[in-house]
């Protein structure tokens, strides 16, 4: 899944070329995929484009109106361009044809992608977490979202109302960076390790950015970031930094990558590192 990073350089990709041009029509060829309906989501026809963002790992695509259309990817969705009487992408499921001749189409194999047409972006977006790379979150307040957290690092990164766009690669590698183990408990930080969490989090995520997102297959091709993995996806391999071997484990039913050297797993009450 698309997470922070790719989303960003999606949304930077597609802005210059759709802000500006009205929808003419809309074709629906997998309906269930548009919320609340095909029906609501079709009131973007007449509507032209304002904006291109992204509030997670979720496009925002802002209409005159005001009104938006929020289009999660998910496993397998992709955003193409069309050109006037060209060929269309592979499982294209949702259109937008605009007053330039072309279309915009959301390709999805798998059919788990989503569309939403909203005049109420603040609710839509409700359930959010604040976005990591964001001003107002400082160190301070990283750590007080951290604060009372009980459960291990892995899954609490991975929750989308606690930090929104942060996916399985980036929280191993922000996790690797700051020499955290996955299943260590939020709760049990110290204020440094804290500090170290929020600053690799938001290096990872920046890195990511400027690299144009992770590319490991068709569906999202053009990153560069997977050349710098540090552990995501390289078990077997020696880590970069000391030599050890990655390992992968799954932790909160999550293929997870680390290095048992730089990320030593929390101890047991009462025990110590021997």
């Amino acid at each position: 899944m698309p997470e922070l990073a790719e989303i960003e350089t999606i949304a930077r990709a597609l802005g210059p070329a759709l802000v500006g041009r009205r929808v003419l029509s809309l074709e629906a060829r997998w309906p269930r995929a548009l919320r609340p309906s095909p029906g609501a989501v079709r009131a973007c026809v007449g509507r032209t484009f304002r904006s291109v963002g992204r509030r997670g790992k979720q496009l925002l695509l802002e209409l005159d109106g005001p009104a938006w259309l929020v289009v999660h990817l998910r496993m397998s969705g992709r955003m193409e361009w069309v050109a006037p009487q060209g060929p269309e992408p592979r499982h294209a499921r949702t259109l937008w044809h605009l007053d330039d001749g072309r279309a915009l189409a959301m390709a999805d194999a798998r059919r788990f992608g989503r569309v939403t047409f909203t005049e109420d972006l603040a609710a839509t977006l409700a359930g959010l977490g604040p976005e990591p790379l964001a001003a107002d979150l400082d160190p301070e307040r990283f750590a007080a979202l951290l604060a009372g957290r009980r459960g291990a690092l892995k899954p609490l990164l991975l929750d989308q109302g606690f930090l929104a766009g942060i996916g399985n690669i980036y929280a191993d590698e922000s996790l690797f960076r700051a020499r955290l183990h996955p299943r260590t408990r939020a709760a049990d930080l110290t204020p440094s390790q804290a500090h170290a969490l929020y600053r690799a989090i938001r290096a990872v995520l920046a890195e990511a950015i400027a690299a144009n997102g992770t590319s490991f297959d068709w569906i999202y091709p053009g990153g560069g970031m997977q050349a710098h993995l540090r552990v995501y996806g390289r078990g077997g391999a020696p880590c970069r930094d000391c030599g050890a071997i990655i390992v992968r484990t799954v932790v909160g039913q999550r293929g997870t990558w680390t290095c048992p050297r730089c990320q030593p797993p929390p101890l047991a009450p009462g025990a110590t590192h021997g």
